[in-house]
Formats: C-alpha cells, sequence, structure tokens
C-alpha cells in the first residue's frame, strides 16, 4: 500500500504529484513495487481530488497491473484503513509505504518481508545520530537527555499480515487512539514489532530542500544504471 494523501502544506502543493527526475514522487514507489514479483497487489490511497490523477499516473508506470486507488482519509491513520479494506483476503501480508519517500530500495523492501510472521511485524529504521533531548512543552526546558543507542528513527515501509494489521487499526478505530504509524497500532495489540536497518537514502520528503535533494539522488542512480546517457548528454553540450 502506497499513502499518497498528504496536502503538502509545507510544500504549497500535494508533494505526491511534484516531479523528481522526470517522474511525480508517488509514481518512483509505484515503480518500485510493480518491479517485485512478489508483490500481488498494489493499493494507492490519495485525496479525493488526485484519484484521476493517480489512476493515470499508476496506469503509466505499471500498465500490465490492475490499478487500485482508493480515496484516502483526513489523516494518515484513516488513508491507510481505507487502503486495507482495499486489499484482498488473497494476500497474506501487506507492507504500508509512505508516497512521499521515493527513495526505498527494493531489496530493502525484501529484508523487511522477510521478518513478517503471524504475531510479527518489522519496519525500516536507521539508528539515530543525533542527541535527542526529552523538553517540557510549556517552557521549552530540557526535561531529560535520551540514550540515543536505544533510539531508532522509523521509517517506511511497515510490515506485518494483513489479519494483524488490520486486527490493529480496528482496534485503535474502536478505541478511539491516534498514531503517527502502523508500528505504533501493532505494538498496541501486543505484535512484536523489530527493526530492519535501512541501507539508502528513505528520507521523507518534506521541505523545499528535501526535494531538490531527492531529484540529485535519483538522477545519480539513473546515471549510475546507464552511465552511457552522461556521455551522450556531455557530446550534446559540445556541439
Amino acid at each position: 500500500m502506497i499513502v499518497a494523501a498528504g496536502r503538502g502544506t509545507r510544500l504549497g502543493e500535494p508533494k505526491q504529484l511534484i516531479e523528481l527526475a522526470g517522474l511525480p514522487m508517488a509514481g518512483w514507489s509505484m515503480r518500485t513495487f510493480a518491479a517485485m514479483p512478489e508483490i500481488a497487489e498494489i493499493v494507492v490511497a490519495t485525496e479525493p481530488e488526485n484519484l484521476e490523477a493517480m489512476r493515470a499516473l499508476f496506469a503509466r508506470i505499471a500498465p500490465e497491473r490492475t490499478s487500485c486507488v482508493v480515496r484516502g482519509g483526513a489523516v494518515r491513520q484513516q488513508s491507510v484503513y481505507e487502503g486495507l479494506r482495499a486489499v484482498s483476503g488473497a494476500c497474506d501480508a501487506v507492507l504500508v509505504h509512505d508516497g512521499a519517500r521515493p527513495l526505498l530500495r527494493v531489496e530493502d523492501a525484501r529484508a523487511g518481508m522477510l521478518e513478517v510472521r503471524n504475531g510479527r511485524a518489522s519496519l525500516l529504521a536507521q539508528p539515530v545520530v543525533d542527541t535527542i533531548k526529552q523538553i517540557d512543552l510549556a517552557s521549552l526546558r530540557v526535561a531529560a537527555t535520551l540514550d540515543r543507542t536505544t533510539l531508532w528513527a522509523a521509517e517506511t515501509p511497515q510490515f506485518a499480515t494483513l489479519g494483524d494489521l488490520r486486527a490493529a487499526h480496528d482496534a485503535a478505530l474502536r478505541d478511539g487512539l491516534e498514531a503517527t504509524d502502523d508500528a505504533a497500532l501493532l505494538e498496541r495489540i501486543g505484535v512484536e514489532v523489530v527493526v530492519v536497518a535501512s541501507t539508502a537514502e528513505n528520507f521523507k520528503v518534506t521541505l523545499p530542500a528535501d526535494v531538490a535533494r531527492a531529484d540529485a539522488i535519483l538522477r545519480a542512480r539513473a546515471l549510475a544504471r546507464h552511465p552511457e546517457r552522461s556521455a551522450v548528454g556531455a557530446e550534446s553540450k559540445g556541439e
């Protein structure tokens, strides 16, 4: 599942459709998952006004796949819930990925998938390298300095069996609980969640500087795969 329902308030436009290296941002995740034969279904949750644009993008990226683009909710958790309703019972497990993380590597997705079984879920993450301060919100005074050796920054995809993830979201809806990621909901119902270290850039595009950084990385990856394109470009400039 690709969650691409943000309004991009900090970027001034829906970031899932911002062009990066010649492709709308959400298209990079579509391309990654469409290339994985072990993924049977791809569901995209997006804003109501972007449904047709996402369907057209999906058809462009993966014409051999059946399009399943659904209307997301007001917050990420609601979008995932709506997406889960579209996943068929033929799938044993599901991964949830943010459409604003266009740099995911296939090998990292596969590493996370390998950890999933009944009662056990996983997520991609990176060890925290900065010192983290816990503060008092009212005064902004530091309340504690956390031990960063035990801290990891959560990323996506996050992986679980379809049954476990549906149970986690159903329980949260029943209890009126909101969380910022699916792993927290899984932890809450007693599912074991393990981290899998991501091996490459997998940051969330949030600010204008992130757009430029992601665009540069994607272009560099393309040149690494097709170095002959750089030579042709140089010759053209010379002419």
